[in-house]
């Protein structure tokens, strides 16, 4: 099969769909979760936060954000690394899909500085939230060029630190490679459907960059990461 990976596919993805619940969804947030871990994209995001934390004294509660949270596995990443550096992190994942955000809820209980709620990006309520961070890891390359303006739009105007997004590389190296991954874990056909087309939904790097200059951001990175991420990070300070 041809795949070409010159323009980002519209293809849909299963998962889009906010309705969907169950075993399977539950079944796919936690292995997308595991297989971010193993393959490093926790790690990435954290660097990220680190990143837009390094000048900011421990005392100070800092308003976390993640967008598109699934099972919350970021998030309680984030609270351990916060627990053990003493940092007052105030933890908020935002999801659409209400089974994801119980399954996240109950995955957290341990976790009294997370707290989660369901809500469409696009609604008038997340976008008077307010946040020192806000993370996007694997979300981003689920909407259309005009969307993703609007929510970097969003992102900018209420953090008060940065944005740090972590999300696919359009590459038919990563394509073969998920399909190998596929193999290996034995994933669900509906993982594996919406995986590979969320890599013909990633990025390239000058991708980013136009997005950075039509919305006129005065500080970032964009780094390639393994693997086959980008991690771009937008500060504020």
């Amino acid at each position: 099969m041809l795949i070409s990976t010159k323009h980002r596919t519209e293809l849909p993805e299963i998962m889009d769909d906010f309705t969907l619940e169950g075993e399977i969804l539950r079944d796919a947030l936690d292995k997308i979760a595991k297989i971010n871990q193993l393959l490093g994209g926790n790690k990435l995001t954290l660097l990220g936060v680190k990143t837009l934390l390094k000048n900011v004294a421990v005392d100070t509660e800092i308003t976390i954000v993640d967008v598109g949270c699934g099972n919350g596995d970021m998030l309680r990443t984030l609270a351990d690394y916060g627990f053990k550096n003493n940092f007052k992190l105030k933890l908020i994942g935002i999801d659409a899909n209400s089974f994801t955000i119980n399954h996240a809820v109950n995955l957290s209980k341990k976790y009294s500085n997370i707290s989660y709620r369901c809500e469409n990006i696009f609604n008038e309520a997340f976008t008077e939230l307010k946040y020192d961070i806000i993370l996007s890891t694997l979300v981003l390359h689920h909407f259309k060029e005009d969307e993703i303006i609007e929510i970097l739009t969003v992102f900018y105007t209420n953090a008060r630190l940065g944005i740090v997004i972590n999300d696919l590389q359009r590459s038919l190296i990563a394509y073969r490679l998920f399909q190998l991954i596929c193999f290996v874990f034995q994933l669900s056909e509906m993982t594996k459907k919406d995986g590979l087309i969320s890599i013909l939904r990633g990025f390239k790097k000058e991708d980013l960059i136009r997005f950075s200059e039509k919305l006129n951001f005065k500080k970032y990175t964009i780094e390639w990461k393994w693997a086959f991420r980008y991690q771009w990070i937008i500060s504020k300070i």
